[in-house]
């Protein structure tokens, strides 16, 4: 599995309704957390090697209603503590 995180700009007001559609509609979702600044949510997911990311965010992540911008995040390796 491949962690892929997406920053994700919400419609005035839908952060919370966004949050909700991707815990409940998107299997590979792991996480999701409202943060400020330039973007509203962050979302953490997993995703089978392999997979077309920038079809999974287009198709799975950007059309869930309320979202209207996305910056995805590939990642490498996961460093943890021993």
């Amino acid at each position: 599995m491949q962690a892929v995180f997406v920053q994700l700009k919400c419609d005035l007001g839908k952060a919370y309704e966004v949050a909700s559609g991707l815990v409940e509609d998107v299997a590979e979702t792991s996480e999701v957390y409202s943060t400020s600044g330039e973007y509203d949510l962050l979302a953490k997911f997993y995703v089978e090697e392999g997979v077309d990311i920038g079809r999974f965010v287009t198709e799975r992540v950007q059309t869930i209603p309320g979202v209207s911008g996305t910056f995805t995040l590939i990642t490498f390796n996961a460093f943890t503590k021993a």
